[in-house]
């Protein structure tokens, strides 16, 4: 177990901090390296653990090459000014509309599609809007909140929950009508709670006269508007080869991204190769190479422990299961990473046979991550997009926001499952 847990600290010691620019990537997989030489891991274990993420992993290329090319043609700029012109200047509801478009966004091009993608855009329009610097810290914690806490509906919503329902089993359909309610309730309650604790930090008033009109920022309007019939077409296909093929949500993730990426490039409203070239390969590395080092800590004994912990819930009731296990899954996440614990969790629950814990555990993995900077791979991204931007917000600044915000959150989307 020593031996495990030091490789895994050190891991997550290099990727939190990136020492002379060392990339997240290179350091889970310099990470895995270690633990296969040191005999913590063996080489059936990378082929089990691939067999693990090889869905997740694909299906994030494709969600993110999707998101690159709508951002190319200007689909998320759209919806921000529109979102903005939306709330006629009244600044608390500029702030509700920026929470549902990050819902929105998070919802179906996943949590770190936000971090990389919208934040970047917010930013540059609240700057444009001559907003404080409180006001936009404001807006950009509240903003990457939302990005993790509306990351349950689809199974692609969330590398976690993509990792959950391959482990599981779990289909799409199923998944979604699970999680449905507990996403409606998060995006409420998250909106309502970060609005008590922010509201001193938004103006009343917002001068959106200075801004664009948003069919200004549009590329390619045909292409803009075919592409809201492409995603709608695309979430009909992930029910549909759930439903008569039972085909893994990569076949459409990447399909969807790949294919939207040729007609882009066919209308050249988009670059196919500088597209792949610049996409964040980087967190696939992080995705397989953490998640070897992790699988370390199973083969030392860990996951047993927590097993036995889950089972002493899973007799309480399904109260103490549920938040019990939320609980657990959050805390882990905010003090190893979600991506791990979501993998540690998972085997810890797989002879349990309580459906709720597994939700139970997905929900953890997605909002309990925010209670530190380092709690999940999408809060990492953000964090380096605002530092490159210009925006530094400090540990203490984050946890002391996080901690506030996250627990009174979780617990009320956890009493969904009950």
């Amino acid at each position: 177990m020593i031996s495990a847990s030091l490789v895994f600290l050190a891991t997550l010691t290099l990727v939190i901090l990136q020492p002379r620019g060392l990339q997240i990537g290179t350091s889970a997989i310099i990470g895995a390296v270690v633990a296969l030489a040191l005999g913590i891991v063996s080489f059936g274990d990378v082929v089990e653990v691939s067999s693990i993420v090889w869905d997740a992993t694909l299906a994030f290329i494709g969600i993110i090459i999707l998101s690159m090319v709508l951002d190319e043609i200007g689909f998320f700029e759209w919806c921000a000014i529109k979102m903005a012109k939306l709330s006629r200047g009244n600044g608390h509801l500029m702030f509700v509309y920026a929470l549902l478009l990050g819902a929105f966004v998070s919802a179906l091009f996943a949590n770190d599609g936000a971090a990389l993608i919208l934040t970047p855009i917010l930013l540059a329009k609240m700057r444009i809007l001559q907003l404080n610097l409180k006001t936009i810290i404001a807006f950009l914690l509240a903003g990457g909140f939302i990005s993790d806490s509306a990351s349950l509906p689809f199974v692609f919503s969330n590398l976690t929950n993509i990792v959950t329902a391959n482990y599981f089993n779990i289909g799409f359909v199923e998944y979604t009508l699970n999680m449905i309610v507990p996403f409606i309730v998060s995006v409420i309650v998250s909106i309502i709670v970060l609005w008590l604790v922010l509201r001193k930090d938004i103006p009343k008033e917002v001068d959106i006269t200075i801004l664009k009109n948003p069919d200004e920022v549009l590329k390619n309007k045909n292409l803009f508007y075919f592409s809201w019939f492409f995603l709608g077409l695309l979430l009909v296909g992930y029910f549909v080869g759930d439903i008569l093929f039972d085909l893994p949500v990569s076949v459409f993730a990447l399909g969807g991204g790949l294919t939207f990426l040729a007609i882009a490039s066919y209308y050249k409203s988009a670059k196919a190769w500088l597209t792949i070239k610049t996409a964040p390969w980087q967190v696939v590395w992080f995705s397989i190479g953490l998640y070897i080092v992790v699988y370390g800590l199973k083969n030392a004994g860990l996951t047993d422990y927590l097993a036995s912990i889950l089972v002493v819930l899973a007799d309480k009731g399904d109260f103490v299961a549920v938040v019990g296990t939320g609980f657990i899954a959050a805390f882990l996440s905010a003090v190893m990473n979600n991506m791990p614990t979501i993998m540690i969790m998972d085997i810890s629950l797989a002879n349990i046979g309580n459906e709720a814990m597994i939700y139970a555990n997905i929900v953890g993995c997605n909002l309990g991550p925010k209670m530190t900077p380092f709690g999940s791979l999408a809060t990492l991204l953000w964090l380096h997009v605002l530092a490159q931007k210009g925006v530094k917000i400090s540990f203490a600044e984050y946890s002391k926001f996080g901690m506030i915000v996250t627990p009174p959150i979780l617990f009320v989307v956890l009493l969904t499952l009950v």
